[in-house]
């Protein structure tokens, strides 16, 4: 029999890098919890949580979220994970995050998706969105039938706001200054490993093959 040990990860890179895709395969591949920020932040301001009150006033008044007030989000969903291996996804955002999560968590990996900005811009102003299906289409790999219509209903597909170029490029330019230290971070602490490339799918075999090395006994039955 050989034990499982736990394994905690987070999981890092810019908008439109792929990160989605990737956390996916992790899950399946490796069988971790995956704990994305965003969907934590939606739930909790949709249930009017006591935080989540908090965090919609932030919001509603154009305020960054404090630190602190996220990390007590966060590590009330990590800890009701008990020990369990997770990927986390979206947090920490920035320094004083890291340094919390690293004060209650033991953090063994941090895997970060290092897609040029220019291949990212590219990839998400082709995004072309069919809202009431939430179908996508990108005009470079996947362009519907007809230009600008809905493959399956004929309707019109519109552009979200977070796709629109202006809009790519603040994101990107926040996320650069905002990051960037967290990366620094991790990577003076010896936990960062980088996987370089412009395509999900050529990335994804070395971040397997790298966490095939880190878990080697991942996959084995419990008994």
């Amino acid at each position: 029999m050989v034990l499982q040990r736990i394994f905690r990860a987070v999981i890092m890179g810019p908008p439109g890098s792929g990160k989605g895709t990737v956390s996916e395969r992790i899950i399946k591949s490796f069988g971790l919890q995956h704990l994305s920020s965003g969907d934590i932040l939606r739930r909790n301001i949709e249930a009017k949580t006591e935080l989540g009150l908090l965090l919609k006033a932030c919001i509603d008044q154009g305020q960054l979220v404090p630190d602190d007030v996220m990390s007590r989000l966060i590590f009330r969903d990590l800890r009701a994970l008990g020990q369990s291996s997770w990927l986390l996804d979206g947090f920490p955002r920035t320094v004083s995050q890291a340094e919390a999560l690293d004060d209650a968590f033991v953090v063994d990996t941090v895997v970060n998706l290092d897609v040029p900005f220019d291949i990212i811009k590219q990839r998400l102003t082709c995004r072309w969105t069919h809202l009431p299906s939430g179908r996508v289409y990108n005009t470079d790999f996947n362009p519907p039938q007809v230009h600008g219509f809905d493959d399956l209903t004929g309707e019109p597909l519109v552009q979200r706001e977070d796709d629109l170029p202006e809009t790519v490029t603040r994101r990107l330019k926040s996320y650069e200054n905002q990051t960037e230290p967290v990366l620094e971070y991790y990577r003076s602490k010896g936990v960062l490993e980088s996987f370089s490339g412009t395509e999900t799918n050529k990335i994804w075999p070395h971040i397997e093959a790298f966490l095939h090395r880190k878990l080697p006994s991942i996959n084995e039955n419990v008994a």
